[in-house]
């Protein structure tokens, strides 16, 4: 390649081909030992990659809608390089549940260049999917983003500390690099509501806005779905509802920094006793993965 010309590289011939919608050209878990572990149900173990995988890929389609959107440039930065570490993460836990059980990739045209996560994440129908409702929720205000995300990633943090012990290889590796971003997620996004809490009387009129947008989708998060029990039992799940128990003492510890009181919104209940981790969603998840796959399913053969 010519360095005195950048535009060499994007012309130059290269011997592999590239799929025109992948995050990466190598597979994700190469040189990791994806055996199941004794004594686990592969089939449980890619539900349960799907649930954590989803709710990651959902949130990072979420923050990348604010790209050209957000309050100042270092903001803009800061939920982009969120939403990039939450893709990382759902690549690796989709390409770790397609491992798992090949089953559940779903079939594409024969020949087509598709990675397994990459057909998991763009080849999906809304039902397939198994995200929790408040990563759904829209983005709203940037209180309500920074609300959101204060809670989503407080949550996820103390899964994936527990996750670091669990007995699949896999998923231990992918929590253990997943607990040092989200504690940077927590603590940017809890600063911003403090921040906006103590600041002007607009500033907290948006916060506790969105205190009141997002705290009715809580009570899902302690929620245990059966393929959570049964994989708990293995040593292999987190137990959302342990983790919940810490969060929310953290989030406690939010709301009197930022001299808050939680709203006295009502829970948003199941759909006839389903919710996100059952396939039961929102009316904003379709209209998301629309955006976030048509592309995708426009080429399904395409390449670069």
């Amino acid at each position: 390649m010519d360095h005195d010309n950048a535009y060499d590289g994007l012309v130059e011939t290269q011997d592999d081909a590239r799929w025109a919608f992948g995050t990466g050209f190598d597979d994700p878990l190469a040189g990791v030992d994806t055996t199941v572990p004794t004594g686990v149900d592969g089939a449980a173990l890619a539900a349960y990659c799907l649930m954590l995988g989803d709710d990651a890929l959902v949130s990072a389609q979420r923050l990348a809608q604010w790209s050209t959107r957000a309050p100042e440039l270092e903001e803009e930065v800061a939920l982009a390089n969120i939403g990039l570490d939450l893709l990382g993460q759902a690549r690796l836990l989709l390409a770790r549940a397609a491992a798992a059980d090949p089953s559940v990739v779903p079939p594409l045209p024969e020949g087509s260049p598709v990675p397994s996560e990459d057909a998991l994440a763009f080849f999906r129908d809304a039902p397939a999917f198994r995200p929790v409702h408040l990563t759904q929720v829209p983005n709203g205000d940037f209180a309500v983003t920074v609300v959101r995300l204060t809670v989503l990633s407080t949550w996820r943090l103390e899964v994936l500390r527990a996750l670091t012990a669990s007995r699949d290889p896999v998923l231990a590796a992918v929590a253990e690099k997943g607990v040092k971003e989200l504690s940077y997620h927590r603590d940017y996004a809890a600063r911003w509501c403090v921040t906006l809490a103590q600041g002007t009387a607009v500033s907290r009129s948006r916060l506790v806005g969105a205190l009141g947008v997002v705290w009715p989708y809580l009570a899902e998060l302690s929620r245990v779905h059966p393929v959570e029990r049964s994989l708990v039992e293995v040593g292999v799940a987190a137990d959302p509802s342990a983790a919940w128990l810490v969060a929310s003492a953290f989030l406690d510890q939010v709301l009197a920094a930022g001299d808050l009181e939680p709203p006295g919104t009502r829970s948003v209940g199941t759909m006839g006793g389903r919710a996100g981790r059952d396939g039961a969603h929102t009316e904003w998840l379709g209209p998301l993965l629309d955006e976030m796959q048509v592309v995708a399913r426009a080429h399904p053969m395409g390449r670069w």
